[in-house]
């Protein structure tokens, strides 16, 4: 029987259709390096300067790296140049697309809201949107809570015609395939919506998207605004927007590169920046550099001093759907290995990917920023493992020689 057009849209896309991000669209695999083996002999960890770059295999033109140690001190490294015409170097300050570690930031806005009342995790849809907003009985019982940890049961996007059209182009030029997410049509989705009978995570776009359109409805404020005044400005991010054309590193940015996708472009060409303007602006519009973003980890191992956006934090990181891999938090996701747990966020969008990941307990931070979409995006997970198995072999060793 021959498939009808769209039917065969829907196959193509669901081998192929990816978003900004992911619960994960494919989740970091932490490698077990050779190098991790070391006899005892020295009782201290080896400088991660020593071993972190054997790790780095280069897939995009350029990678920044940075880390937070157990002492607190951070380390940079930068690999690489911002694209293949001008050859400007990689630096700690260069400006990356992070996709989806835009959810981040909104949702941890979200959450300093919560703190200062001015919002509930218990609101649900049928509250926080416009009065008489056609809305199903399931999507009138979605919480904030639930669009933020992705447990709300809207899938990734609309699996529409036009949508999966706009994907199938996608594949041949990297333009942006999600203007319905960023349009106030976003919230017609909600008229008709079914929520699927498995309550598990589901990563949602159209989630985020709709937190957008709350965000702006209950404040009077887009998520851009509302990110840089309680998130950005208190934690002094100054070369961090969702407007990154109003920031002086954005002529020397990373440019995004075609790499595992879009699938129809050959590895390491140039591809068109992905440009929001409406309710996609907070799920994948950010810009930032290593640095910042190193800023925005040690608040989290550290706190900010602020004791509203501690809260909100501290609310951000808690497990609210527990698993030992991929286990829910607000925007973040928690992976659990041996005496190890590691949350982190990815983003991936055009050209672009992106990992930050944290081990609280070890007091261990890292940030990987790559202008190229690369499936292979497992660095940031292997060197917390790395990380913490240097540490676990130096006590190990001092508890021996002690005996």
């Amino acid at each position: 029987m021959a498939l009808r057009p769209a039917a065969v849209l829907l196959v193509i896309s669901g081998g192929l259709l990816t978003g900004c991000g992911t619960l994960s669209n494919v989740a970091p695999e932490a490698e077990a390096p050779q190098l991790a083996q070391r006899a005892c002999g020295d009782s201290q960890p080896r400088n991660i300067n020593s071993w972190l770059p054997e790790m780095v295999d280069l897939r995009s033109p350029g990678m920044a790296v940075g880390v937070i140690d157990a002492h607190n001190q951070r380390h940079y490294w930068q690999f690489g140049v911002t694209d293949s015409e001008h050859h400007y170097p990689v630096k700690k300050d260069t400006l990356f697309a992070v996709g989806s570690l835009s959810k981040g930031m909104t949702a941890e806005t979200t959450a300093v809201l919560v703190a200062q009342g001015r919002l509930h995790w218990s609101d649900t849809l049928e509250q926080l949107l416009p009065p008489g907003t056609p809305l199903s009985e399931d999507a009138k019982q979605i919480t904030l809570l639930q669009l933020v940890t992705h447990t709300s049961g809207l899938p990734r996007q609309t699996m529409d015609l036009p949508m999966l059209a706009a994907f199938v182009r996608y594949l041949g030029n990297g333009e942006n395939f999600y203007p319905h997410l960023d349009s106030d049509h976003v919230i017609d989705d909600l008229a008709t919506f079914s929520r699927p009978s498995r309550n598990e995570p589901r990563y949602s776009n159209l989630g985020y998207a709709i937190l957008d359109y709350v965000l702006k409805y209950q404040t009077g404020q887009r998520a851009d605004k509302l990110a840089h005044d309680l998130l950005f400005k208190p934690l002094g991010m100054q070369n961090t927007s969702f407007t990154p054309q109003s920031l002086k590193a954005f002529p020397l940015r990373a440019i995004g590169h075609a790499g595992s996708q879009p699938k129809f472009i050959p590895t390491g060409q140039v591809v068109p920046d992905w440009q929001f303007t409406g309710n996609m602006l907070g799920a994948g519009g950010l810009y930032t550099d290593t640095a910042d973003l190193l800023t925005f980890a040690a608040a989290h191992l550290n706190g900010s001093g602020n004791a509203e956006l501690d809260k909100a934090m501290a609310d951000s990181m808690k497990v609210y759907y527990p698993r030992k891999k991929e286990a829910a938090n607000i925007a973040w996701v928690s992976d659990s290995f041996d005496e190890q747990t590691i949350t982190y966020q990815v983003g991936y969008i055009g050209g672009y990917s992106s990992y930050i990941g944290i081990d609280r307990q070890h007091h261990f931070a890292i940030v990987v920023l790559q202008n190229s979409f690369t499936w292979q995006n497992n660095l940031g997970h292997s060197v917390l493992r790395q990380m913490w198995r240097e540490q676990n072999v130096a006590s190990t060793c001092s508890k021996n020689a002690s005996l």
